[in-house]
């Protein structure tokens, strides 16, 4: 799918892609900043002693770009599969109960897949975050956007969590799920904030430890 007709597809009536998929997409995104940013300082005599981290970071750019289009799949093939669960009949205690059991099944899959993004968007701005001060000055800007995109993806993979928590049926899964949110949100917001902090300072930074 092309990028037109994902957001297409966004803007159809359609339940499917959804939030969780543009968060995944947006996340994306930032990860190929990322790459894009190390590739553009890479080779550069003035940012030589950063080579290692620059080597490191196009790699982990592009792995983290992929694996967060995957996971805009899987965000929209847990929703259509809770979808699915919500339209099983319930006319017999039997049909409720299997209902019932679908649902909680596909709601914890659908609160699995976002926490996944979550978790993909803290390592996107863990790796924007380490190359502030330590890239290409004329892509400070990018690295910046990188951060940004990664933050908000993760505002919306955590809410997407959050709103499937109830319909999982386990108080145990929920409270563990939440706590773990709110954990990576917290250190999501902290690099992100250091970034642009680093950034807009136009701080330079020594090379991190080997």
């Amino acid at each position: 799918m092309t990028l037109g007709a994902f957001v297409d597809a966004l803007a159809s009536a359609e339940p499917v892609p959804g939030g969780g998929s543009a968060s995944a997409v947006a996340a994306s995104l930032g990860a190929g900043l990322v790459a894009m940013v190390a590739g553009l300082s890479q080779g550069r005599m003035r940012w030589a002693e950063h080579a290692a981290l620059h080597a490191e970071s196009a790699e982990i750019g592009r792995q983290l770009a992929a694996r967060l289009l995957d996971l805009a799949d899987e965000d929209a093939a847990a929703y259509a599969g809770f979808a699915a669960a919500l339209k099983l009949p319930k006319d017999t205690e039997a049909e409720q109960a299997a209902r019932r059991d679908a649902m909680r099944a596909a709601a914890r899959r659908a609160s699995d897949v976002p926490m996944e993004t979550l978790e993909a968007c803290l390592a996107v701005v863990s790796a924007a975050e380490s190359l502030a001060g330590r890239c290409n000055t004329n892509a400070a800007s990018d690295i910046g956007v990188a951060a940004l995109l990664a933050e908000a993806a993760a505002q919306g993979a955590a809410a997407n969590v959050l709103v499937n928590l109830p319909s999982v049926g386990d108080d145990e899964y929920a409270s563990e799920m939440t706590t773990r949110v709110k954990q990576l949100i917290d250190d999501i917001e902290a690099q992100a904030a250091s970034a642009r902090e680093t950034i807009g300072g136009g701080h330079a930074r020594e090379p991190l430890p080997a």
